[in-house]
């Protein structure tokens, strides 16, 4: 066991005033299985550009083991997956290869095909079993997830399970809770490690907030009684004073003492005063802003929005799905389920208007307005004012602050955003709008857990209409009131 030390890191952007990390400190051993948290835009993927050296900082980051980043892009696609995974690890053997993709489901004749023609999710566990063959590295794994139906998640975080050395940065919470034993979290004020899983450090922020919160009000509680009792001390030490020099017979000697009594009291009042405003300061550093968000969704005219009946997708000779039969009725929230290239965005697209060939019907209700929130969020660029267009460019930023934007986000081109903050913005902009029917493609893809919860409390209170595809288990069940499974052939 060795462990890699981060001593006094501090880093930010060329240009950037506002430091990423500053004077940041902590070791971690190289045998963990680390989860990876923290709000989009914190620096997650940041710091393990740091590690892989790819930035210049201050302070030190010191290692007995080399790194991997993943993912990592492939030369040339058009080769065999095996020969792939042996540019990984040339020294690798081949019946080690193959056991370890076994391990990650991937079936045989896929390491004869072309890498090309894996999907996502079969590329993402094929480069994961290519780096784990190697010896001596810790692996840094950035959001391997977003690639991955649900079945996917499982073999991979129980893969993961019996794995150690790696970072990983993931945002489903039964992904992480299922796969590591640390957490690495970046908060407001600090970063820090903790033994456990997801669930494990939730509940501990969740009580050292409630503590936090509980002593911040006693402080403040404090200040007030303590800042009341100081000023009429006060108050009555001056009266005396005043009073020695007055035509009384009393003892002026002793009103002195008396005086020079109550402002010594009036004094260690203040200084009491002054350790608990202290000590409040010292609070609520790490608290996470996460207030509620809300929905103006449209109320519509009949009890049904939209029928799919006996549906079938196809494209060219392979079929996609077929048979499809559900109904949307108002204040239903479907899940679309199915396991990667089932043809859920397929479907989402041609409830949404777009021309995909099909046969079988999809009846919409009339005047039905759609809201939408596709997955891809490569084509975005251009200033927020401009995206946010034909909404309320108010509500929208209100929305964005609420999701963790800094003010300086606004002024920043979309292009430049985080994989999350885009994703975010196209949130934004859906809850900005006034519909009957909201279509969210794989909407949390990228975003950060705090935000995650907030829009599920958003959405068991505002109660819309809904159509998603989402793999994040924890959502699923705590959101959909049906599901519509999408199955091949």
């Amino acid at each position: 066991m060795s462990q890699i030390d981060i001593s006094h890191l501090t880093f930010a952007y060329d240009g950037s005033y506002d430091e990423l990390f500053t004077d940041v400190s902590f070791r971690i051993d190289t045998d963990w299985k680390l989860g990876f948290c923290g709000r989009n835009g914190r620096g997650k993927t940041t710091f393990l550009k740091l590690l892989m050296g790819e930035y210049e900082y201050s302070g030190s980051i010191t290692s007995s083991v080399g790194f991997e980043y993943f993912p990592f892009a492939v030369p040339d696609m058009t080769i065999r997956t095996m020969d792939v995974l042996r540019g990984i690890d040339p020294g690798a053997p081949v019946w080690i290869l193959e056991k370890e993709t076994g391990l990650l489901d991937i079936v045989p004749d896929a390491l004869d095909r072309p890498f090309c023609t894996l999907s996502n999710g079969e590329q993402t566990k094929a480069l994961l079993a290519g780096l784990f063959c190697r010896e001596g590295k810790f692996l840094l794994i950035d959001e391997p997830t977003n690639h991955l139906d649900m079945a996917g998640r499982e073999v991979v975080a129980r893969y993961l399970n019996g794995k150690s050395g790696f970072i990983l940065v993931s945002h489903d919470r039964a992904f992480l809770d299922g796969c590591v034993d640390h957490i690495l979290s970046i908060n407001r004020a600090n970063i820090e490690v903790q033994s456990g899983n997801f669930s494990s450090w939730q509940l501990n922020k969740e009580r050292r907030d409630s503590y936090e919160l509980a002593e911040n009000e006693r402080l403040k509680k404090d200040i007030k009684r303590l800042t009341v009792s100081a000023r009429k001390r006060a108050e009555w030490s001056d009266k005396v004073e005043k009073a020695k020099i007055g035509t009384h017979s009393f003892d002026r000697g002793h009103v002195g003492h008396l005086a020079a009594k109550a402002m010594r009291r009036s004094k260690n009042i203040e200084r009491r005063g002054d350790r608990a405003i202290e000590e409040k300061e010292g609070l609520l550093k790490n608290l996470e802003s996460a207030e509620p968000l809300k929905l103006r969704p449209l109320s519509y005219h009949a009890p049904r929005l939209l029928s799919v009946s006996e549906l079938s997708v196809r494209y060219g000779e392979r079929p996609v799905f077929s048979g499809l039969s559900f109904s949307i009725e108002r204040g239903d929230r479907v899940a679309v389920v199915g396991g990667n290239g089932s043809g859920k965005s397929s479907l989402l697209k041609l409830i949404c208007g777009e021309d995909i060939p099909h046969a079988g019907t999809v009846s919409v209700g009339s005047q039905l307005v759609l809201s939408a929130v596709p997955q891809d969020t490569s084509n975005l660029s251009g200033r927020l004012d401009d995206f946010s267009q034909g909404v309320d460019g108010v509500l929208f930023r209100a929305i964005l602050r609420k999701l963790d934007f800094s003010r300086s986000q606004f002024e920043k081109d979309l292009r430049d955003f985080s994989a999350g903050q885009k994703k975010k913005a196209l949130l934004a902009r859906s809850l900005c709008q006034h519909a009957h029917l909201y279509v969210w493609d794989e909407p949390l893809n990228y975003i950060d857990v705090l935000s995650r919860m907030q829009i599920e409390e958003l959405i068991l209170e505002y109660r819309p209409t809904l159509l998603f595809v989402e793999h994040d288990r924890a959502f699923c069940e705590k959101i959909a009131t049906k599901t519509a499974e999408l199955r091949g052939g």
